[in-house]
């Protein structure tokens, strides 16, 4: 059974995590560091497990695992010192807030050889496996254009405070709707289209609620020639989060009601047999990890795929604050 050490729980998904972990027959929490002293025994007190206020202690111990939901900006700092220690790592994403910071917790994890995991659900989603997988299939041709949103009200309703004041401190989160909820369709349309090669964006504030940005749009041009949109906001009262991907030979739609595929290589029938027959959802990234803690089984999110995602974001908020296209990779 894997031995896993909570690191922070300043993460609003830290007690999701946890709850997974304590659910889960292979893994056992026992124990939580976190940088804020409060916020940390309140943790350990909830769970029932001793609390350490140093992260080099807690790393000394015989747990075998850490599971990370510090604030972005202590990414670094924290996976570096978990994975000297030989420990097994997920965290909760971004990786790092800048590809500086992931490439030096890339390079601790391969030189300790330790699991890594992020948490990138969306990659799980069967829906968007089934995307890919027509993708692959050819049944969409060469992918032309990639469209996505990915929104809701916190920026309208004043979601952070407290323990999750950080999410609207930039220094601490890397940035606002675009940092954090931008994630999972940024990693989402790499995936699917490829290598990026240009990068424009604005990013700005438009409720005023809090110093950080939370309305954003952002145009990729991916190796094909193929254009990427991704539009992210915390000012959304209502209406869909469609995902959408056009190719020379289909498309599929996702978001805006029932999925749907259109395609010159299948008729009709065969379009349902197509959907009907896809590939399942894939387990959480959670279970993926401790699976492989247990059996060694392989994951399908890795930690490069972080490195890409931090990298698409981290541009995103260059050529906005610069007022011009960005060159990838960084």
């Amino acid at each position: 059974m894997a031995k896993i050490g909570m690191l922070s729980f300043a993460h609003v998904h830290a007690n999701g995590y946890a709850d997974q972990v304590v659910k889960n027959e292979r893994a056992e929490l026992v124990s939580v560091w976190d940088d804020d002293e409060g916020r940390g025994k309140r943790a350990a007190e909830k769970y029932n497990v001793p609390f350490y206020a140093d992260l080099d202690k807690i790393l000394a111990t015989d747990i075998g695992a850490v599971v990370v939901n510090a604030s972005t900006d202590l990414h670094p700092e924290v996976m570096v010192a978990a994975a000297k220690a030989g420990k097994h790592i997920f965290t909760e994403k971004a990786l790092a807030i800048d590809v500086a910071g992931c490439d030096k917790i890339i390079e601790a994890v391969k030189k300790a050889g330790v699991k890594f995991m992020i948490s990138l659900p969306s990659r799980c989603s069967r829906e968007l496996l089934l995307a890919k997988k027509a993708i692959d299939d050819g049944l969409l041709g060469e992918i032309t254009l990639g469209r996505g949103r990915v929104a809701h009200s916190a920026a309208l309703d004043k979601w952070f405070s407290g323990d999750s004041a950080w999410f609207v401190d930039a220094k601490k989160a890397g940035g606002g709707a675009l940092f954090d909820l931008g994630c999972h369709r940024m990693d989402v349309i790499r995936w699917m289209m490829g290598e990026p090669k240009k990068l424009m964006a604005i990013v700005n504030n438009f409720s005023g609620n809090f110093d950080i940005d939370d309305n954003s749009a952002t145009i990729i041009e991916f190796a094909n020639k193929g254009i990427g949109m991704v539009d992210v906001a915390f000012v959304h009262r209502s209406g869909p989060n469609p995902f959408e991907l056009y190719g020379t030979e289909g498309a599929i739609v996702m978001g805006l009601g029932p999925l749907s595929l259109t395609t010159r290589k299948l008729n009709e029938e065969q379009i349902k047999e197509y959907i009907a027959n896809g590939p399942q959802g894939l387990p959480s990234p959670m279970q993926q990890w401790v699976n492989a803690l247990e059996d060694g089984t392989p994951m399908t999110i890795t930690i490069e795929d972080g490195r890409n995602l931090t990298e698409l974001l981290q541009a995103s908020y260059m050529s906005s604050a610069q007022n011009k296209g960005i060159e990838l990779p960084l």
